[in-house]
């Protein structure tokens, strides 16, 4: 069976990239970065490949793949519904060698359908945000290639993220966002207890994990303690910039050894700058 994109079949024909980019740092100014959406399963294929490294040998997951995954691929029942963007590095005239440097995964509201869920329904009860999810679009799988994590893999994906949302007419993006847990989860525990003071969404919006992350031995710290910008991963801190909202405690991921705090950005609370970089608006 082929795998689809939530707006078309696969095709194995080529396709040009979304748009290239040249990345910040003088040690990369010999490479150019291309943005573009995965068009065959061989390409899926690569971002689950770069998916495992990161999950699997550089973080310790515990990967449960459907039956018949070949070695050394992150995949889930999720993966055939999904749009896959991907972004490659290639060295100035050589661009016929490319590397897959980082990805993403959307699952928009009518692939979600289709897909019988979210990813994050396997996490939370979502009810609350019954009204929202026609036009929610769930990001998830986000990695970056361990020698690209400089901020402009990020800045890519993210630029066609906001062109997918300005396209697709989306009004809100939903996701887990994961922090790893450590010996013991205090860490995680502790970037909860602040963020929750700072920036926690509206009542009506929360949304309750399936499997708790335990927060009995969160620190207890002033709303003014600059934790968040000490601990927090810098997926989440770029979320919260945006505009992003926590929509409640941390789900436990006991497989990929994480706690998953669950957000929500909508278009309408993108901050100004933001909204005119990604969106043009």
């Amino acid at each position: 069976m082929r795998l689809t994109s939530s707006n078309q079949l696969f095709t194995h024909a080529p396709q040009p990239p979304l748009f290239s980019i040249q990345p910040e740092r003088r040690s990369r100014q010999e490479w150019q970065l291309d943005v573009s959406w995965a068009t065959s399963e061989e390409q899926v294929r690569q971002a689950q490949r770069l998916r495992y490294r990161v999950f699997a040998l550089e973080m310790g997951a515990r990967l449960a793949p459907p039956p018949g995954t070949a070695p050394g691929l992150d995949a889930d029942r999720f993966d055939p519904f999904c749009d896959h963007l991907m972004v490659h590095a290639w060295q100035r005239g050589r661009r016929a060698q490319t590397t897959l440097v980082g990805t993403y995964r959307l699952l928009s509201p009518a692939a979600a359908a289709r897909a019988g869920g979210l990813y994050m329904d396997t996490e939370f009860d979502l009810g609350p945000l019954a009204s929202l999810r026609a036009g929610a679009v769930e990001l998830g799988r986000s990695c970056v290639d361990p020698d690209w994590r400089g901020g402009a893999v990020i800045m890519a994906l993210w630029t066609a993220l906001g062109e997918y949302m300005r396209t697709h007419g989306s009004q809100t993006m939903i996701g887990c966002a994961s922090i790893p847990l450590g010996s013991d989860g205090t860490g995680a525990a502790g970037v909860w207890e602040h963020l929750r003071h700072t920036h926690l969404a509206p009542p009506q919006w929360q949304v309750t994990p399936s499997i708790a992350l335990p927060l009995d031995h969160a620190p207890a710290r002033p709303v003014t303690c600059d934790l968040p910008r000490a601990v927090a991963p810098p997926l989440i801190k770029g979320y919260l910039r945006c505009g992003a909202r926590l929509l409640g405690p941390p789900a436990l991921d006991v497989d990929f050894h994480t706690a998953d705090l669950p957000m929500m950005l909508r278009v309408a609370d993108l901050a100004p700058r933001y909204r005119r970089h990604f969106l043009d608006l």
